[in-house]
């Protein structure tokens, strides 16, 4: 689609791919690094292009950074980064240079990810990466209304319920009774939940841990490992939130990689691992009974964000990944990820 712009509704491959928007993308970055003293020295590359982002690989002496775009479904990482650099340094990749209006973001290289680095297959490297960003969200809880004032979606859990009706009467994004969307019956079965989904949110609102910022794509490829050292990024999908709504992902990803089931042990241990950093908001049960109730909650919000990303992308461009919102709300009727399957009788 020739002459798309990342500024219109909707973006994708399309734009990403576009040439005037890589000549004033890469324009924008080559001046950024003139600033610094720097300048490209090979031909940039585009090693990633989704349709809701794209990043360019960008040589420079003896190294090199990354440019890098996301769609307005992702309006609110330019200005989340930009202060995460200021805000916490050490836990963070800090951008060289951010532009909010055109959602671009120049960022140095990260070295090696969990996943790149091996760690992905080790509960160790698990625990590890777990309770380094609870580190960091304790550190930013007292920012969650600034954060919300950059851009982050407010997914605080007294307005979760208030969401989740919304988003279960949404028959466009919900595809009901079509293929890879949701069938009628769990669309009832989760509005009549939706009285004790409000008293889950209430049990969260009421339980004593500060809202802060959500991940809710935290995986082994969104982390950079040095020795211990731990720096997050691609907040694309971030809100704030309930902390303990950002294990829904990693814990899925980690009984992946580590090739155990749901309730196993090792699973447990990552979670009291992550809990570990959170002593101060109540006791070794109170908090476990906080990430029970949070994973309860959190495939509605994650429903949610890929909403909110999707209606970002080209309309031709969604059908790929439409299922997830589905997907996830048809989550929330399954058991959990630190619940043990239980054996069918015999």
């Amino acid at each position: 689609m020739p002459g798309v712009s990342a500024d219109e509704a909707t973006t994708g491959a399309a734009t990403w791919q576009d040439a005037s928007w890589r000549a004033e993308a890469l324009a924008w970055a080559a001046e950024r690094l003139a600033e610094r003293a720097m300048a490209v020295v090979g031909e940039p590359e585009q090693p990633h292009v989704r349709p809701w982002s794209t990043a360019f690989r960008l040589p420079v002496d003896g190294s090199a950074v990354w440019l890098k775009s996301v769609g307005p479904g992702s309006a609110q990482e330019p200005a989340l980064i930009g202060a995460l650099g200021e805000w916490a340094p050490a836990h963070v990749l800090v951008p060289l240079a951010v532009h909010r209006e055109r959602r671009l973001m120049l960022l140095p290289d990260g070295g090696r990810t969990l996943r790149e680095a091996g760690g992905a297959t080790s509960a160790e490297a698990w625990e590890a990466m777990l309770r380094d960003f609870a580190v960091l969200q304790v550190e930013l809880a007292a920012r969650a209304d600034e954060m919300v004032g950059l851009g982050a979606p407010d997914l605080r859990a007294e307005r979760l319920p208030e969401l989740a009706a919304e988003l279960l009467a949404d028959d466009r994004w919900l595809m009901i009774d079509r293929p890879d969307g949701l069938a009628t019956e769990q669309r009832a079965r989760l509005v009549a939940r939706l009285d004790d989904y409000r008293a889950l949110c209430a049990r969260l609102t009421e339980g004593g841990v500060p809202a802060s910022l959500q991940h809710d794509d935290l995986h082994d490829a969104n982390v950079f490992v040095a020795g211990s050292r731990h720096r997050f990024f691609d907040w694309g999908d971030a809100s704030v939130a309930h902390p303990f709504l950002s294990l829904l992902v990693p814990l899925r990803a980690a009984a992946r990689a580590l090739d155990v089931p749901p309730g196993d042990a090792v699973l447990l241990r990552l979670r009291d691992a992550y809990l570990d950093v959170w002593t101060g908001y109540g006791t070794a049960t109170q908090l476990r009974e906080q990430v029970d109730v949070a994973l309860r909650v959190a495939p509605l919000p994650r429903a949610m964000t890929w909403r909110r990303i999707l209606a970002g992308v080209h309309p031709a461009e969604r059908a790929e990944w439409r299922g997830a919102v589905p997907g996830w709300a048809a989550e929330s009727l399954e058991p959990g990820i630190l619940t043990a399957a239980t054996a069918a009788p015999a």
